[in-house]
């Protein structure tokens, strides 16, 4: 769940209203219906994240939604998925405190310092203004590091 939440930049909601049919394995897309806003988006698909969905699938059959609570048929609970986090922060010896919406702003960020435009990352993330998107260019420094200063080549 927190590796597909960061892999397509989702919110927790979109995660826990995901159903299996949601995941188009052909065009690597994943269908995300009644976003924020009411709007359906999609997100790409990584094919690594394809297969460990696979793998889950085969082990634990969900049927209505794709990541199901101890109810079949119900999704699993947002506080929940929050412990999922905080467990694997303490597993991985990780001390900072992180939220499940920081996996999005990095899944933001990383693309941003990979060189993926703006207007691309905003249509992925499902923000009507570009203003939200842009709250992601003040954090990345790793692109910033890269510009030559005019003045070395004097």
């Amino acid at each position: 769940m927190l590796s597909l939440i960061y892999s397509c930049g989702l919110r927790c909601g979109e995660l826990l209203a995901l159903r299996p049919i949601h995941i188009d394995s052909k065009r690597n897309i994943v269908l995300l219906k009644n976003s924020k806003g009411k709007k359906d988006r999609i997100a790409t698909l990584s094919p690594k994240i394809l297969e460990m969905l696979r793998e889950y699938y085969i082990l634990f059959k969900p049927t209505t939604y794709l990541f199901e609570g101890q109810t079949k048929g119900q999704p699993y609970d947002n506080r929940s998925l929050q412990q999922v986090l905080k467990q694997a922060l303490k597993k991985t010896g990780i001390k900072k405190t992180a939220t499940l919406h920081w996996l999005r702003h990095s899944y933001a960020t990383h693309l941003l310092e990979s060189g993926t435009d703006l207007r691309y990352i905003q249509e992925l993330l499902g923000h009507n203004s570009s203003k939200t998107t842009e709250i992601y260019t003040h954090v990345s420094t790793k692109s910033i590091q890269q510009i030559k200063s005019p003045f070395d080549d004097l």
